[in-house]
């Protein structure tokens, strides 16, 4: 039950989040600089504000009943969802926005409840199939998203997307058991030096951020593929189910990859491998060869990020697996910030390589340590 929860969840997230940055193209009233701001920082206060309240969140679900935690969690998300449906200007989509990250992240909660599995390998599957229906969320949920955006309208969308949240939270709370809380005498000698746990958050928001950050800039980018102006949420939707669908078979692959080579060597060429695609984006001239080179790289990003949990949940509490998801949620600020305004004053080229030299040089920190 907790793996088709994850996945209705996500995919109420994508569902909305395809539309978002022709919503605030619309709302806006700032120029082409100020509409490319306004898009960076309301797509990504909703994760910059989970990652303050994710590590909570967490540490609330393992002193209590995780079970408990998740239902709320979706339950104030889908408010959320309305309070986005009713914007009329920036101002309000961004306060939405904002108020959305502070009931925290579901999927910290899954990985928590995942986290307690004693056997490593039965836990790194079993992260790695949260992390799949997490991908699986985000695959089916663009294309139909981006339809009802562009025939039924932005409102509706999201009220669509608030109806399936609060789904989501019905089935989780008659279809699972509660589960108990975790004494603090279970998790005494759980204990991860504070300094892996910061260098692994770091490792994933920049990994992570290799994921997020081309939503906020797809109005921008498209037209240069040579896409409509007509067609641009619809392809936006293609290319972000390419994306996805790579990043399920990733992500499905994490364990396996996990037992044929070792972690530290394949961590590292995951990441190669992905920012190495990530400069190349910048020389398509076209939605299909883009959505090739995208492809690829969301195939190898993919299994970074349960292949980094799975490495901190055998020696860490639940507050350490929120750190570290919380991470990967604040690379939902990060990368949009980053690509926004980057892409501001230079081209997408740039933007490609900015975000793959930070890859690069994450890969020389992985194989020193």
């Amino acid at each position: 039950m907790l793996i088709a929860v994850t996945f209705l969840g996500s995919l109420a997230w994508s569902f909305v989040f395809v539309a978002l940055p022709f919503q605030v193209e619309r709302l806006s009233t700032s120029g082409p600089a100020g509409t490319l701001a306004w898009t960076g920082w309301i797509l990504g206060v909703s994760s910059l504000a989970a990652v303050v309240t994710g590590p909570l969140w967490a540490r609330y679900g393992e002193r209590t009943d995780p079970k408990t935690a998740c239902v709320l969690i979706q339950t104030l998300q889908g408010l959320g969802f309305l309070a986005t449906a009713l914007a009329r200007s920036v101002i309000q989509l961004f306060g939405a926005r904002l108020l959305l990250g502070t009931v925290g992240s579901f999927s910290t909660l899954a990985f928590v409840i995942a986290g307690r599995e004693a056997d490593p390998v039965a836990m790194r599957r079993r992260l790695a199939a949260i992390q799949s229906a997490l991908v699986l969320g985000t695959l089916v949920g663009p294309l139909p998203g981006a339809v009802a955006a562009a025939r039924l309208g932005f409102q509706l969308t999201y009220l669509i997307g608030a109806l399936v949240l609060v789904i989501s939270a019905s089935l989780l709370q008659w279809g699972m058991p509660s589960l108990s809380p975790v004494s603090r005498d279970a998790t005494g000698g759980r204990r991860i030096p504070t300094r892996d746990i910061a260098i692994a958050a770091a490792l994933i928001l920049v990994a992570s951020s290799q994921e997020t950050f081309l939503a906020a800039v797809l109005p921008s980018v498209l037209p240069g593929l040579g896409v409509d102006m007509d067609d641009l949420v619809e392809a936006g939707g293609l290319l972000i189910f390419v994306a996805g669908a790579a990043a399920a078979v990733g992500g499905l692959a994490a364990p396996v990859l996990a037992e044929q080579i070792p972690e530290r060597r394949l961590l590292a060429g995951l990441l190669a491998v992905s920012s190495v695609a990530l400069v190349l984006l910048g020389t398509a001239r076209s939605l299909w060869a883009f959505a090739v080179l995208r492809g690829v790289q969301s195939l190898a990003i993919a299994p970074f990020f349960p292949l980094m949990v799975a490495r901190v949940a055998r020696r860490a509490d639940a507050s350490a697996i929120g750190v570290v998801n919380a991470a990967r949620v604040g690379s939902g600020f990060l990368g949009p910030l980053v690509a926004t305004t980057v892409l501001a004053t230079g081209s997408p080229a740039l933007l490609y390589s900015t975000l793959g030299a930070a890859g690069i040089a994450t890969v020389v920190l992985l194989r020193r340590r």
